[in-house]
């Protein structure tokens, strides 16, 4: 007669020390999580903290209808550079020469519209065209030589700025007909009435964050059957509640100055196309794997010239949409424009949580970090700050951003 032990369910670990181990690895996969929300939320956290800060010492001027539209019509274009240039950086690459690209695709349109007397919008058309010629340039050089791309665009800072006082002949042209001007100091307003307030731009806003909300919930479901970690519903539903506040003070505001500036549009449709672009596609995929591993990348299948290519193509591109944003919002074009914008550029990039070493950053992120750069300068102009005092600031502000980058990845190197 043999007697049957009862099985052991193969599901079940009676190992010692199984119970602590199974709780060490949740606790490290939690670790992990908060890490990450960390990562992404840090940033935003500190916008909101720097933009309460500058409320606080301007007595609430930095947060007025006013001065909030002043922002955007200010800063529009170096949040446009920002796009491209972390784009550039997740690459694994830099971009010098973004500063005199600006000049030069503003100089272009200057001698095309004010100079030989053509519509504005053949000086918006060739002002971006010669952004990309510039991107196909660097991209040529960088790409399929192999010379290193901070060789190239610096060279380029120094080529196109000379191009640029050979363009205008050393002197500044102005000004810009109306419809140009437009393009940076336009504002859509009065379409559908409102008493006191624009109610387009408070409609626009409300739709921003349905959008929003849709497509966050869409990713946490998605997320979820891929198994993936997500934080509680608490606080997504926190998260997104949170959004829709900010946004809609900031709909508010622009509402109860002079509406929708046409710019912010423009904006708009840029961070939505790059965020599917760098999310969504086979190339922006292409993009991270050549900043996380160019090597590796290219054993995966990945086209590394071709990418790279376009990255820069990208780039003047982009380069090309802000010096026309640039020279409509100056109502000319000088000798001198754009001068330090790439440092404004990477400086936002890098705020935003882009990686130093590639791979890592996001769109938003850059958005954010031009956001904090200009907030920053905005408070401390209300201020009456030193134009030096605000250098150092930005200055340390970025080396801290940085500096935060290489704890965070020696902490997770600690960790795994």
């Amino acid at each position: 007669m043999t007697s049957t032990l009862p099985k052991k369910d193969p599901s079940s670990d009676e190992r010692p020390g199984a119970g602590a181990a199974a709780l060490h690895s949740g606790t490290s996969n939690l670790r992990r999580l908060l890490a990450g929300n960390v990562r992404q939320s840090g940033i935003v956290i500190a916008f909101v903290a720097i933009v309460a800060l500058f409320a606080v010492l301007t007595g609430g001027v930095s947060l007025s209808p006013g001065n909030i539209t002043n922002i955007v019509l200010q800063y529009s274009y170096i949040l446009v550079l920002a796009i491209g240039m972390v784009i550039v950086i997740v690459g694994g690459h830099i971009d010098l020469s973004v500063g005199s690209v600006v000049a030069l695709t503003g100089a272009v349109a200057a001698v095309l519209v004010i100079g030989g007397g053509l519509p504005w919008w053949v000086g918006v058309v060739a002002a971006v065209g010669v952004g990309v010629l510039v991107g196909v340039w660097h991209g040529f050089w960088v790409a399929y030589v192999g010379i290193p791309a901070f060789i190239v665009t610096l060279a380029g800072m120094l080529l196109f700025r000379g191009l640029t006082l050979q363009v205008l002949g050393n002197i500044s042209l102005s000004p810009f007909p109306a419809g140009y001007q437009q393009i940076a100091g336009g504002f859509l307003n009065g379409l559908i009435g409102g008493q006191g307030y624009d109610a387009f731009t408070v409609l626009i806003g409300a739709l921003g964050v349905a959008g929003y909300a849709v497509l966050a919930y869409r990713s946490r479901v998605a997320k979820v059957l891929d198994l993936q970690q997500v934080e509680s519903f608490p606080l997504f539903g926190c998260r997104i509640a949170l959004v829709g506040l900010v946004v809609m003070a900031f709909a508010w505001q622009l509402a109860s100055s002079r509406g929708l500036p046409v710019v912010l549009v423009v904006l708009s449709v840029l961070v939505l196309a790059y965020g599917l672009l760098t999310r969504r596609t086979v190339f922006g995929r292409h993009v991270y794997a050549l900043g996380g591993n160019a090597a590796a990348a290219r054993l995966s299948g990945v086209k590394v010239k071709a990418v790279t290519f376009w990255i820069f193509v990208n780039m003047g591109f982009l380069a090309g949409v802000a010096g026309v944003i640039y020279s409509a919002r100056s109502n000319g074009a000088q000798p001198a424009a754009g001068n330090m914008f790439e440092l404004d550029a990477i400086a936002a990039a890098f705020i935003g949580g882009a990686a130093v070493t590639g791979g890592v950053g996001t769109v938003v992120g850059a958005l954010v970090g031009g956001l904090i750069m200009a907030v920053m300068s905005n408070g401390m102009q209300l201020m009456g700050v030193d134009q030096s005092v605000q250098s150092v600031v930005k200055g340390l502000v970025l080396l801290f951003a940085v500096a935060f980058d290489v704890w965070n990845k020696r902490r997770a190197r600690g960790d795994a």
